[in-house]
């Protein structure tokens, strides 16, 4: 629980640096990045699409001449044809349409796994400190909402879109064919639809991007008080976090009343151009037919082409909502995908080089697998975490990283990792001996079993492992005989919503990745520290068989770990302190020492 959940000031109520939004410009430049490896596929789907809507424009002169036919008092034998070519006609561009709507479903399902591919692959690589700034809340729901609301535009809003916008264009330059006239009388609606879709753009816009913000604005007071409901109830703060959601819930409600009554008066507008419009095409018809410059039938199609452009047009332009919307969305996704970038070009955020899988000739020869020189780090504009910290790993050797609580260890693990750039440093981590595995695994302790069967979550880290494998794995870590006693062994599904995995075998689970990674560097942070006591012992087994041989390096919440270990580095307030054999610094009389004497007269009590 962060300190200001337990503070009544104003300062609880900041706003949180949330995380960038692009611009229009930048947003419709991802657009066309998403769309270009879809061209002939784009193309492809026009092409059907504005094949559909010209066949479908034929029905209104085909009618215009059945009405001329009974005008003129013909034989209704001279209605077959017409009739006949109206079902072709219907027929036509049923298949046409069937086909051009598919082509675009496929075109839109891969823009969108486009798009969430890359905005998963850097939501994972955003800097822990930069996402603390912006929030859960903010993330949370750019992921959900704002992914969900795109996924739903290109689905369904924006091929429709399309489509009603080829009928318009269309339809348009049917009335020319019929009569110039024709089209110069329906065109007296467009001022009406164009100012009406320029007041609710303008409005649209600015509102959606207010409505996005209040919304993970929301989502985040709710995640921090259900988070922390423990904390809350223990201050008795329970009434000013309810004060706190209830605020957050009524400024989302207010932006989205406010969305509602722009809907409102956007459709009250377009029903006036569809009056002006059907009155000047009627108008016109009827002068027309009077001096003989035009049939009944011509007039009738005329007429019904503009009734025929009610449903585009007043799609197209409700449709802007949705799209309107989507573009909201759609760039603060864009914001997120385009965060390492904007920060690696600008000189004051851009990280200290983090060098992986690109070992120097100097390290190899020394043996040493991973290197730090001069690492400093700091979250934000806080104080420095890290102090010009240099650490290096040989071959085979497993470091026990100690210090008091807040010294920096998990800082420097997650840097160590590569997980976490340092503001200043560089880290040198030597190539895997296998070329298929990672330079570095971490193993923290925020237990997390992906949903799915047991096998799919092992084979998370190694896509091709072999059922042998994955049980060699499992056995090394002491979780095999668990495992194949679940409902459906390996295949059985676990995670949320299926089979509940505790603590302990969870981390089982996690150490059984990391032994079918194999990386170069094992990285634990205080990777039992989550099970209690008995668990911890299991676990700490579980770490010794799956750390065997390996390059490791622990932050031990646990002394005994310490003790174990090749080598001990003490941090003190994010500088290295003490460095050297357990054995050599429990006498040495210093930091290390302190803790040492410290943690045994616990456990003797505890332990008598």
């Amino acid at each position: 629980m962060h300190a200001h959940g337990l503070s009544g000031s104003a300062a609880d109520e900041a706003e949180p640096d949330l995380l960038p939004v692009a611009t229009g410009r930048r947003t419709r430049a991802a657009a066309r990045e998403l769309l270009r490896p879809e061209w002939r596929r784009a193309v492809a789907a026009g092409v059907l699409l504005t094949a559909a809507t010209a066949i479908g424009l034929l029905a209104q002169p085909l009618l215009g001449r059945m009405v001329d036919i009974v005008a003129r008092g013909g034989e209704a034998s001279a209605l077959t044809l017409p009739v006949v070519l109206l079902v072709v006609v219907a027929l036509a561009q049923g298949g046409a349409t069937a086909l051009g709507m598919s082509a675009v479903a496929r075109l839109g399902e891969s823009v969108l796994a486009r798009l969430r591919e890359r905005f998963v692959e850097r939501a994972l690589t955003l800097p822990a400190d930069r996402l603390e700034r912006a929030g859960a809340g903010d993330l949370t729901a750019r992921v959900t909402g704002d992914v969900s609301r795109v996924s739903e535009a290109v689905r369904s809003s924006l091929p429709e879109l399309a489509r009603s916008g080829l009928t318009i264009v269309l339809t348009l330059g049917a009335l020319a064919l019929l009569d110039p006239r024709f089209l110069l009388a329906a065109l007296l609606a467009v001022p009406v639809q164009a100012l009406t879709a320029r007041w609710y753009v303008r409005r649209a816009v600015p509102l959606y991007a207010r409505q996005r913000v209040a919304t993970g604005a929301q989502q985040q007071q709710l995640l921090e008080t259900i988070g922390g409901a423990d904390t809350v109830g223990a201050y008795l703060l329970e009434e000013e976090h309810t004060a706190r959601v209830a605020r957050r819930s009524h400024e989302a409600v207010r932006i989205t009343l406010r969305g509602v009554r722009l809907v409102l008066g956007f459709y009250a507008r377009l029903h006036v151009a569809e009056y002006i419009g059907l009155v000047s095409v009627l108008f016109a018809g009827f002068v027309l037919v009077r001096d003989g410059a035009v049939s009944i039938g011509t007039a009738t199609a005329a007429a019904l082409y503009f009734h025929s452009l009610f449903g585009p047009v007043n799609a197209a332009l409700v449709l802007l909502d949705d799209a309107q919307s989507a573009t909201a969305g759609l760039a603060r996704l864009v914001g997120v995908t385009d965060l390492a970038d904007a920060d690696a070009e600008d000189p004051a955020n851009e990280p200290a080089p983090l060098r992986k899988n690109q070992p120097a000739p100097h390290h190899r020869d020394s043996g040493t697998v991973i290197a730090a020189t001069g690492l400093s780090h700091s979250y934000g504009t806080g104080a420095p975490v890290l102090h010009d910290v240099d650490l290096t790993l040989r071959e085979g050797e497993q470091v026990a990283l100690v210090g008091a609580s807040g010294a920096g260890k998990s800082t420097l693990a997650r840097i160590l990792a590569g997980v976490q750039p340092p503001t200043r440093g560089e880290v040198t981590t030597a190539a895997p001996r296998n070329p298929q595995s990672p330079a570095t695994v971490l193993v923290s302790q925020e237990l997390h079993a992906f949903a799915g069967p047991l096998a799919e979550d092992l084979r998370l880290a190694r896509p091709g492992a072999t059922e042998d494998e994955l049980r060699a794995a499992l056995e090394t870590v002491e979780a095999l005989d668990w495992a194949l006693a679940l409902p459906e062994g390996l295949q059985t599904v676990i995670g949320e919503g299926a089979y509940a995995l505790d603590a302990v075998k969870a981390q089982q689970l996690a150490l059984a990745r990391l032994v079918l990674a194999d990386p170069a560097v094992a990285v634990l942070d205080e990777a039992t520290a989550e099970a209690g006591s008995a668990g911890a012992r299991a676990l700490e087994r579980s770490a010794r068989q799956a750390l065997r041989g390996r390059t490791a390096l622990i932050v031990a919440h646990r002394l005994a770990q310490a003790a174990t270990a090749d080598r001990v580095v003490v941090l003190d307030r994010g500088r290295v302190v003490e460095s050297g054999p357990h054995e050599q610094l429990a006498c040495a009389g210093g930091p290390y020492a302190a803790l040492w004497a410290a943690w045994s007269g616990e456990r003797a009590r505890a332990d008598p």
